[in-house]
């Protein structure tokens, strides 16, 4: 069941995030940012984290696969996709991340592609070992232009309760 919440500015961490207390199972956040992917983020991000795969980082065996074309790392879109969720859910509430799970890519991200998300809350509690702080799990998808899914994942985030 999805519901609309609407969270005031008030209600908002000065940094733009969300307080657990105000978090709601079922809330779906839309995200206002979309990013368009390039072959340098393809490429950097590729080297950066040392994955030589050359489907990602060479045009002429890309050109030679099924899909004609580089694909972008998928540890690149996982990344994208839960950064773009941060400025509408976390930011400056996020006290840790507790895991992703259920990662998927049901669809191949390419190069130049514009990727926009969700973000579901799917369950909430509270923290039993830090009482100034709640368990927030969200499911995120990113997709892409043509709203093709490209990534989902299921996170948990350990968040800050509002201040007394």
């Amino acid at each position: 069941m999805t519901s609309t919440v609407l969270i005031t500015d008030a209600q908002r961490h000065p940094r733009g995030g969300i307080y657990f207390d105000d978090f709601a199972v079922g809330q779906l956040i839309k995200h206002r940012f979309t990013r368009s992917v390039t072959q340098m983020d393809n490429v950097l991000f590729s080297n950066l984290t040392m994955n030589p795969q050359p489907l990602h980082i060479d045009r002429q065996f890309s050109a030679e696969s099924e899909w004609g074309k580089p694909l972008m790392n998928s540890l690149f879109t996982l990344g994208l996709m839960i950064g773009i969720s941060v400025p509408d859910t976390t930011n400056g509430t996020l006290f840790a991340n507790l895991g992703m799970t259920d990662v998927k890519f049901p669809h191949p991200l390419f190069e130049d592609d514009t990727v926009h998300c969700e973000s579901q809350v799917v369950a909430k509690r509270e923290s039993k070992s830090r009482p100034t702080m709640g368990v927030i799990e969200f499911h995120h998808r990113a997709f892409n232009q043509n709203d093709k899914l490209v990534a989902e994942c299921l996170r948990q985030s350990l968040v800050l309760k509002r201040p007394a």
